[in-house]
């Protein structure tokens, strides 16, 4: 298990490099261009300039999240082509400076959705926090206009230049239906992926988050049975998938440890978090502590063990703890524990397996 750290860019991020660098075991940034629209090519004068300022701090960037997917590709619009064709100039670009992973999406218009960025926690801490209530006949509007009020940094999914069009791009995907996404889906990996493995990258596609439909949308990353067939769509190891336990964790009827044992081959990057989830359907993000969530963190990642995982892990959102005052979900201490915890019951299983192997 090779671990990094999610790092928003410089000017974009409360948490510096040198802090990233001092959490033990971590080796590298999980970095986008955040401020490169979807469906744009990517300047090479930018990724080297983020390259440099990993590179200097001691870290490596071989994980990118997200090379983000234009709404165009997912309707299947004839303008597709073009976005598709950026996207490959994008792929080629971050192999020459060596990136290995680009995880993205597939969800319409929204990547993530919670109703409250700062729950009360009963210990005094914060978290991410979704209320079934709340977005039952809710007004996505509204909602936009929430989420982009609570913080001055920019929220990865929720971007204000993409958002204020969000009336047409409902408007767009009246009458798509889980099908018409699907074969949209088989198009652009029919189309990147072997563009990706030319250039020795394994593009990893991650759950919808909640893995569920929103708003009327459709949404089809989300159970064991659907990633079964995504991984059909294109059958190569470059085809892969970021297994987030806490995105699926939200579905307590979706067996993560039986995905990761199945999958394996095809995980190159994997998000580790917890979440409580309560009975009505709300769910609230907890420490990555097994016994604080819904989650069994500490079988997650003893089925990574088992099976030989040797790819790319971050511990994904945090709570907001000790009065941090951070980008919602991505503070630094919470995150910190959380691979310490990761750490901890991975290093045990290591301990575990040497025993065995001396004594057998």
């Amino acid at each position: 298990m090779r671990m990094t750290f999610r790092w928003f860019g410089e000017n974009n991020d409360t948490v510096p490099l040198r802090y990233v660098r001092q959490i033990p075991g971590v080796e590298g940034i999980v970095w986008s261009l955040h401020d490169v629209p979807a469906g744009d090519e990517w300047p090479m004068e930018k990724i080297l300039e983020v390259k440099r300022q990993a590179e200097e701090a001691g870290l490596h960037i071989d994980v990118v999240e997200s090379v983000n997917v234009h709404e165009d590709i997912k309707l299947g619009l004839p303008s597709r082509e073009l976005y598709i064709d950026n996207y490959k100039k994008t792929i080629v670009k971050l192999g020459q400076v060596g990136v290995k992973v680009i995880c993205y999406n597939f969800m319409p218009i929204f990547d993530w959705l919670r109703t409250d960025l700062h729950k009360d926690m009963a210990d005094g801490s914060t978290a991410l926090f979704y209320e079934n209530a709340k977005i039952e006949g809710a007004d996505p509007f509204e909602l936009v206009e929430r989420i982009n009020a609570n913080s001055a940094l920019t929220m990865p999914g929720w971007e204000p230049e993409r958002l204020q069009h969000l009336s047409k791009l409902f408007e767009a995907y009246r009458g798509v239906t889980e099908e018409h996404l699907w074969e949209n889906l088989r198009y652009f990996l029919n189309e990147i992926v072997p563009v990706a493995e030319e250039n020795g990258i394994r593009m990893a596609i991650h759950p919808d988050d909640p893995p569920w439909p929103i708003f009327g949308l459709p949404r089809i990353m989300t159970t064991q049975d659907n990633f079964r067939r995504f991984l059909k769509l294109h059958d190569s190891p470059y085809n892969g998938i970021t297994l987030c336990s806490g995105s699926l964790g939200a579905n307590p009827n979706n067996d993560i440890i039986g995905m990761i044992r199945e999958f394996a081959d095809r995980i190159p990057f994997a998000h580790i978090r917890n979440v409580k989830v309560y009975d009505n359907g709300d769910f609230i993000e907890s420490s990555h502590r097994s016994q604080d969530g819904t989650v069994d963190i500490a079988g997650v990642v003893a089925a990574y063990h088992e099976t030989g995982f040797t790819g790319y892990a971050r511990p994904d959102h945090g709570r907001h703890i000790w009065d941090e005052q951070c980008r919602p979900g991505y503070g630094l201490y919470d995150r910190a524990l959380g691979i310490m915890y990761l750490w901890g019951v991975w290093d045990s299983l290591v301990r575990e397996a040497a025993v065995k192997g001396a004594n057998s």
